[in-house]
């Protein structure tokens, strides 16, 4: 499994559920690309939570979460900026990023929502454009997934918590390979 499928794979999980076996799909390739990288996956209570649900049951948990509790809203804008006017600079940037390198996500969501941002990180990866991805993540990423991560004090037992996790895990590997290895 690549990268690009990796982060392809948690915007998936981290999206309104559609289909249990897409869920499980992804969490078992997003494991499988975690352990390769000697990262201890921390998806197992997502894939417990998904294997034992109904879509029903999935979708409602998903609402319940993300929809109704601001503190892990899937939307970075939020907890990078809050509710002011540097948020919507923010979003103006998303876009403009997106757009440079021939993004044009489907559906009407805002840039700054979490499974947008990681299939923006899968669209960079399949074009081989591993600095910019790896700047994008340290200029508009990191910090509002480590809040996002944060917001789950809350709510530990989460499941849709563990999926956070390993999306805040992956940017912060695959940034820290920027720092290591090259500059960006």
């Amino acid at each position: 499994m690549t990268i690009a499928e990796s982060y392809a794979s948690l915007a998936r999980m981290l999206e309104y559920p559609k289909k249990k076996e897409i869920l499980l799909t992804a969490s078992d390739s997003v494991n499988r690309f975690l352990r390769e990288r000697d990262i201890d996956p921390p998806l197992a209570p997502f894939a417990a939570f998904v294997a034992s649900s109904t879509l029903a049951e999935l979708q409602e948990d998903y609402v319940a979460t993300f929809d109704f509790n601001p503190a892990v809203t899937p939307y970075l804008g939020h907890h990078l900026h809050g509710d002011n006017q540097n948020k919507g600079a923010y979003l103006i940037r998303l876009k403009q990023e997106f757009g440079r390198y021939g993004y044009a996500p489907a559906g009407n969501e805002l840039p700054d929502h979490l499974p947008l941002v990681l299939g923006f990180l899968a669209h960079l990866a399949e074009q081989s454009n591993d600095g910019e991805r790896r700047s994008f993540i340290a200029d508009y990423v990191l910090t509002g997934i480590e809040k996002l991560a944060v917001g789950f004090a809350s709510r530990p037992h989460s499941p849709w918590k563990s999926a956070v996790d390993a999306a805040r895990l992956l940017c912060s590997a695959d940034s820290a390979t920027c720092e290591e290895v090259q500059p960006c």
